[in-house]
């Protein structure tokens, strides 16, 4: 059996959340070189502030400005940085207790060896010389004695929302079926598998029939013509779009099949497409195809008539 195919996947998205006035004090504080906390009711001094104070549950009012110096309580050292963490060399995590609060703030410290940091360790905060109003803003050194004052930055009124990068990064294995379909499509096919209990055809195939547990082992090639089931209309653009709003993305049977397959429709009006529009891939040119469905550019009306619903009903 030929050897079954893998691919790296990457799924990112910008992530938007309004801060709040709390937050939103102690990110317009990091953005002017600031550290901002509270003072709770039972005197106590944190930094972030909390929206609410733990004790009481009343909303938090009291606001203090606190050193930027502080004492490293406890840490552990990054050897080997991930993207998205503060440095690309290794570094160091630790809780810093600013001077005059009493609960430690989870920080990277910039030293070059964990020879360099202990328990203990007086450190100082290191401004960003552009500042947005975000955590990393701001990073601690071991303090040396001397003070460099943050550099102003432009920026007006409070810090009311945050943009946070996500994003996941794995290896996708594909089963020696789903293989199968990839590498028809690089010739061109759209490859199934039939159930031999059932006949049902499941197009990506299936390592076993869903419905009886038996497995697909017949392979079978599919026409590149079917009909729309369900459909959305797309009309909220969002990061990474390639087509412009508003376009579709529909549910297709293919010809011989007993599940829908997920593809663009194009080519069409938006406010002409409908349940039972017989539909045919368009691929795209040869010297662009690869072990993927993106082979297929989309799917646009054969100009036949309308499929009975009958035909399609129990596949919605």
């Amino acid at each position: 059996m030929s050897r079954t195919l893998s691919a790296p996947v990457t799924v990112s998205f910008d992530y938007t959340r309004s801060v709040g006035p709390v937050l939103g004090r102690f990110l317009t504080g990091l953005r002017d070189g600031q550290f901002v906390g509270a003072r709770l009711s039972d005197g106590r001094v944190v930094v972030p502030p909390p929206e609410f104070d733990p004790v009481t549950h009343r909303a938090t009012a009291d606001f203090v400005d606190v050193a930027e110096t502080g004492t490293v309580t406890s840490w552990t050292w990054v050897s080997e940085p991930v993207a998205g963490q503060p440095f690309d060399r290794p570094f160091a995590f630790a809780l810093v207790t600013l001077d005059g609060t009493d609960a430690p703030l989870l920080h990277a410290v910039d030293v070059a060896s964990p020879d360099e940091i202990s328990t203990g360790l007086k450190v100082r905060a290191r401004w960003a010389t552009e500042r947005t109003g975000a955590i990393t803003d701001v990073v601690f050194v071991p303090d040396t004695g001397t003070a460099a004052a943050a550099a102003p930055v432009a920026g007006e009124g409070e810090v009311t929302g945050i943009v946070t990068p996500v994003s996941l990064d794995y290896t996708y294995a594909a089963s020696p079926e789903e293989s199968a379909f990839f590498r028809g499509l690089a010739e061109g096919r759209l490859v199934a598998q039939r159930c031999p209990q059932c006949r049902k055809v499941y197009v990506p195939p299936r390592p076993a029939c869903p419905v009886d547990g038996v497995p697909t082992v017949e392979e079978i090639e599919l026409s590149d013509t079917g009909t729309v089931t369900t459909f959305c209309i797309v009309n909220v653009p969002f990061l990474g779009q390639k087509i412009t709003p508003p376009y579709v993305s529909a549910y297709i049977l293919l010809d011989g099949a007993d599940i829908a397959l997920q593809h663009l429709i194009l080519d069409i009006p938006v406010e002409e497409i409908r349940m039972g529009l017989r539909v045919k891939a368009v691929w795209k040119p040869r010297e662009e195809w690869g072990t993927t469905i993106e082979n297929i550019s989309h799917f646009a009306p054969t100009g036949d008539a309308d499929a009975d619903y009958d035909t399609y009903k129990h596949h919605l």
